[in-house]
């Protein structure tokens, strides 16, 4: 399994230089420079020559990008343009938004998807099963940002004054206080690897607050993000659904499992024990790749609930030419997509005993 692992791994590196690549080409491609950009019509000649020589925008795009790979390799992804900070340092502040909404929509996607497809499997050619697959198709019409509007607009507004409310926007209550990790636990750290790791797992408030035994912080997170995680996660439990039944109805057609019920196992043990475990395999690949795209394409569902990660920023890096951040977002994303399809992979082994990591 570790040759596997390390062989992986190893392959997955040309594949991130070639996406950094073409990113780091496109970028400087695309009409328009950075300087301009920001600045406007304040921007002259004397202050754009001035600006691409202070950032290196003057050299060849091959020269630029040998120096991007080498700050990349002693763990420096740049300094934004625009804010004039460290890419690092705005990672650690905006991904781990993302990363919890992303979560909380493919959990939200998972459970519920594949419940729904294996009881549509179960009850074939019921009204359940026409219902489900029907409200599934419409979940995979609608764009996430109409649904989003549509969420915000019933749960907050018509709904308003009612048990039913939930927050349309925001990541928190105003005037809720979310203490770092290092604050909870009295931790007095220097600067560091680890010290970063606790800022980074503090900025997950949901995390935080259910480390820390804080139920206020971990509760009013919670009901924020229950429409986000809604809306950006309709489109994957659609799918899921979809997928679980198809595979689920191939693997109820196979010879062992009618071997099941001959020996007079109930239709729901045969379901859940012999159907269930083999119909899982194009499953959890689908969940795997929703992931990826949830990490990457969460854009519009971050600026419809006004919440302050990746996509927004990078949205705004696109349209301000700031090439470190879309680098160093892109490369993260795509690191992200490697090692999901990494466990993926690893996942198979143990869902299925007939494949072997050799």
């Amino acid at each position: 399994m570790f040759r596997f692992i390390g062989q992986r791994l190893l392959a997955a590196i040309p594949v991130l230089l070639g996406i950094l690549f073409v990113t780091f080409a496109l970028a400087r491609l695309l009409p328009g420079d950075p300087c301009r950009a920001m600045l406007g019509e304040k921007a002259t000649d004397q202050i754009c020559d001035a600006f691409n020589v202070r950032y290196g925008l003057n050299e060849p795009i091959p020269t630029q990008f040998a120096i991007y790979i080498s700050d990349v390799f002693q763990g420096d992804l740049g300094t934004s343009f625009r804010y004039g900070r460290s890419v690092t340092q705005i990672m650690m502040e905006r991904l781990p938004v993302t990363i919890e909404l992303s979560l909380c929509a493919l959990t939200f996607a998972t459970v519920v998807g594949i419940f729904a497809g294996m009881w549509s499997a179960y009850k074939r050619n019921s009204i359940i099963d026409v219902a489900t697959m029907v409200v599934a198709n419409i979940g995979v019409s609608m764009p996430v940002f109409w649904l989003g509007l549509m969420l915000a607009y019933i749960f907050g507004l018509a709904l308003k004054d009612t048990p039913f409310q939930l927050p349309p926007s925001g990541r928190n209550s105003p005037g809720l206080i979310v203490p770092s990790l290092q604050e909870a636990w009295n931790l007095n750290l220097q600067p560091g690897l680890l010290n970063s790791l606790l800022s980074f797992l503090s900025n997950m408030h949901l995390f935080n607050g259910l480390i820390t035994l804080n139920w206020k912080v971990f509760s009013d997170t919670a009901r924020h993000m229950i429409l986000p995680a809604a809306a950006l996660g309709t489109i994957p439990l659609a799918i899921i659904a979809r997928m679980t039944r198809s595979s689920l109805l191939d693997v109820l057609g196979l010879d062992y499992v009618r071997t099941a019920r001959a020996k007079g196992l109930r239709e729901r043990g045969v379901v859940m024990r012999h159907g269930m475990s083999n119909a899982l395999i194009p499953v959890v690949t689908i969940i795997g790749l929703s992931l990826g795209s949830l990490l990457g394409g969460a854009v519009l569902t971050e600026t419809i609930f006004n919440l302050s990660g990746v996509g927004r920023i990078l949205f705004d890096a696109i349209q301000a030419r700031d090439y470190s951040i879309v680098q160093g977002f892109t490369l993260i994303i795509a690191a992200a997509y490697v090692i999901i399809n990494l466990f993926v992979d690893l996942l198979y082994a143990f869902l299925d005993p007939r494949v072997r990591l050799g």
